[in-house]
């Protein structure tokens, strides 16, 4: 393998992870129901990924993989990470940031309902 192609493995690991990582901040909290522990993680992963939603900043992970692009000879992609992978796929063509807005609070609310449910079953322990 060439240099660039381990450039190349490196972006894919990137998105791969960085992919894995807003599928967590949706559904992790249903996962901290099963393994009340695995809340320890998610809530941070949900604060910061509504975080980057609502101030709509760039999650640090997109300029990382960028740069292992160009030094794959690969073309980057303007935008961040949900802009240019998620966007077109989960949402309808021309969805606007406020919808995109509501639908990060839903996530948040619901996540939150799973959270009130973990803090109330751990009061309810004799």
């Amino acid at each position: 393998m060439t240099e660039a192609d381990w450039y190349a493995v490196l972006a894919q690991a990137v998105l791969v992870v960085h992919a894995a990582f807003v599928v967590f901040v949706a559904v992790g909290g249903l996962l901290a129901l099963i393994w009340p522990r695995l809340a320890w993680i998610h809530l941070p992963c949900l604060l910061w990924g509504v975080a980057i939603v609502l101030g709509g900043w760039i999650c640090p992970l997109t300029p990382l993989e960028l740069d292992l692009r160009v030094r794959a000879g690969l073309p980057p992609y303007s935008g961040g990470f949900l802009d240019h992978y998620l966007i077109p796929w989960i949402y309808p063509e021309g969805l606007d940031r406020g919808t995109r807005i509501t639908l990060v609070l839903i996530a948040a609310a619901v996540n939150t309902g799973v959270y009130v449910r973990l803090w109330r079953r751990r009061d309810q322990r004799p």
